[in-house]
């Protein structure tokens, strides 16, 4: 029997226009789902859309139209978008489904006949935008204290979801499986607010007299369900009639069976409380078991500011992927920022990410190979021969890989995944400076250039296998490089980890460059992304750097050499400052310190080629002697590094 995954995004607002944080999530969920799908699991991935409510309505009448065929046009917006950045999810529901519907009340009733639910006057602030009741200590200045929208005040009949009564069993639940709200800081903070203050039931329904377009109580024909309990519903309801068959069997009750618990649910953290509160109390009460987790991730600001249609400053996803690609969207994404911490996006720190790590460190190395393979052995994979100490090094770097890209994906840690996946790639291209194929191809010695060339070449296969879920496209371009006639994706990971897969003697398929560097200035002149004021300026003229000019007798006293990063570690006690083992063609290395443990690992500093003021005094930094200093940018805390885009020799002077 298959091992079952079941993972979900939030329904988005179907009124939202989607943005950089339904990308995320949405990616975050793919990514687990493409490889869960590899390691052989039956997999479930849901996203879909939240239709109902006064919003919704309200939008409808005012474009002429019934609120469902309002929704019909605004769904296709997260559709066409999830097909754009290759979402593999195998269900999109909508709460408009009939089946959805039918299940809603069939819960509802149930919960009903329980004695779980019941009838009362409530008076209390409404928020009509937000569609939410607010106690007298919540609002602020007679404003609803999420949009800051007057309130009014409502006196009314509703139904109510006795929510109090399961208070402490939650607590219990959330205390005695530490997994279940992640990251820990949104755990504490639940359990924060569960043993601070006492819980409320829950208000489930609005009067049709208010309200009509939503799902229909089936004990009380004059209310519709609120939202909140109709939207939350449909991690359960997919699981009827939109989730694969359950080991051969379609129906119903076996592929719910099959299917819940979800494993993860996905939510930015403004939702928490719904998740963590409302939904599992309403699981509780209907006996049904609790998700295996809920993860709750940050949000994302631009420019360190709060983005804001009002101001023109939101990220368009289509607009990046347009400009750049989708698999480098993926990738930043989930590379810039740990999952489950607020995020910043800047297209000077996309541009950087792209050019230093996609174009230099990893484009680069799948074009050598390529270019060397086709050059020296007729563009077919060349035989390996004996191993050496450098070719067994490279070897235990990709067999690590396995456990930790399985430990980094069940925790979420998308960051640390994508890094552990850049050791292999920072050691491949670390292979080729220690190897030096063209010394190699210049004194004739084919055997052991065929057998670096292998070695990299299998060192790629293994960085396509698992980079795939972040970046499926990409990957399978290099498999497709080179020569391997297999789809990834109809792969199994324990099949294609093992070393040695590559076959000898097939021939190479070079395609075009991977990923094109981003020429910095051309991409600010196209304003790509740029807030909406900002466009419509005329670009800003470079701003004097203050600083008196040098004549080039003065820039020649200044000795520039190539360093190749042979070591690296952090200096204890410091956030930024790394100690380097630098080559400068001397034979004794430079230890060099720099402030650059913000922007690198020192895995990823290991084997780059960088610029060395060779004949700076040596200064001391915390008690270490530094022999020189780097060259980098600096935008913000963010640092680059400078390095060169073709194979330069360690020692040579920068002119």
């Amino acid at each position: 029997m298959s091992r079952k995954f079941y993972i979900t995004t939030p329904i988005y607002y179907v009124n939202d226009v989607p943005h950089i944080g339904h990308a995320y999530t949405t990616i975050a969920a793919d990514v687990l789902a493409r490889y869960h799908r590899l390691a052989g699991d039956a997999v479930f991935f849901l996203t879909g859309t939240d239709e109902h409510g006064q919003k919704v309505e309200k939008a409808a009448l005012e474009r002429g139209l019934t609120p469902k065929a309002h929704a019909d046009l605004l769904t296709v917006n997260f559709q066409k978008l999830w097909k754009k950045l290759e979402i593999t999810n195998d269900a999109f529901i909508r709460t408009t489904d009939r089946e959805h519907i039918s299940v809603v009340q069939e819960l509802l009733q149930k919960l009903y006949d329980k004695g779980e639910i019941e009838r009362r006057t409530y008076e209390g602030w409404y928020c009509t935008p937000d569609e939410r009741f607010w106690t007298e200590k919540e609002i602020v200045d007679n404003k609803c204290p999420d949009c800051g929208r007057p309130v009014e005040r409502i006196t009314e009949d509703n139904y109510f979801f006795l929510m109090s009564k399961y208070q402490d069993r939650l607590v219990k639940h959330i205390e005695d499986h530490p997994a279940y709200i992640r990251p820990e800081s949104r755990r504490n903070e639940v359990l924060g607010f569960l043993k601070s203050q006492k819980l409320g039931d829950l208000c489930i329904s609005r009067p049709k007299a208010r309200l009509s377009w939503g799902i229909e109580l089936p004990f009380d024909r004059d209310f519709v369900t609120y939202v909140w309990f109709d939207a939350l519903v449909n991690y359960f309801s997919a699981t009827r009639y939109l989730s694969p068959a359950a080991e051969g069997s379609s129906e119903a009750s076996k592929r719910e069976a099959f299917w819940w618990p979800a494993d993860h649910h996905l939510v930015g953290k403004d939702i928490l409380t719904t998740h963590s509160v409302y939904w599992s109390t309403m699981l509780m009460a209907l006996g049904l078991p609790l998700p295996g987790n809920i993860f709750a991730h940050g949000w994302w600001t631009r420019d360190g500011k709060k983005m804001s249609k009002s101001i023109g400053n939101v990220i368009d996803p289509n607009e990046v992927a347009d400009a750049h690609g989708v698999d480098s969207f993926r990738y930043f994404v989930l590379r810039e920022v740990p999952f489950g911490l607020d995020g910043d996006f800047s297209i000077e720190t996309f541009t950087t990410r792209f050019n230093t790590e996609l174009a230099n460190d990893l484009g680069n190395l799948l074009s050598r190979v390529v270019t060397m393979i086709n050059k020296y052995f007729d563009g077919k994979i060349p035989p390996a021969s004996e191993n050496q100490p450098f070719d067994k090094e490279l070897r235990e770097t990709a067999a690590l890989m396995a456990t930790k890209v399985d430990e980094d994906l069940s925790a979420l840690a998308f960051t640390r995944y994508i890094q552990d996946v850049w050791t292999l790639v920072t050691r491949a291209n670390r292979y080729v400076e220690e190897n030096a194929p063209w010394t190699l191809a210049k004194n004739k010695d084919l055997d052991r250039l065929g057998a670096v060339l292998y070695n990299l070449s299998e060192s790629l296969r293994l960085i396509a296998l698992y980079l795939y879920p972040v970046m499926p496209s990409t990957s399978q371009k290099i498999w497709d490089a080179l020569g391997i006639d297999k789809k990834i994706a109809e792969c199994r990971m324990d099949t294609e980890q093992p070393w040695g897969k590559l076959a000898i003697g097939v021939a190479i398929q070079p395609g075009a460059q991977l990923f094109p560097r981003i020429d910095k200035q051309k991409n600010r002149e196209t304003k790509m992304d740029m807030p909406a004021e900002e466009k419509k300026q005329p670009a800003a003229q470079p701003a004097p750097t203050g600083l008196e000019p040098i004549g080039i007798e003065d820039f020649m006293k200044v000795d520039l050499r190539v360093g190749k990063i042979i070591s690296a570690e952090r200096v204890e006690k410091s956030e930024k400052l790394v100690k380097l083992k630098v080559d400068i063609g001397t034979e004794i290395p430079r230890q060099v310190v720099a402030g650059i443990g913000k922007s690198y690992t020192p895995e990823e500093l290991i084997g780059k080629s960088i610029v060395i003021v060779a004949n700076l005094k040596p200064a001391k930094l915390m008690g270490i002697e530094s022999q020189g200093m780097l060259l980098a940018a600096s935008n913000g805390d963010l640092l680059a590094v400078a390095t060169f885009d073709r194979e330069t020799k360690a020692g040579s002077r920068v002119k």
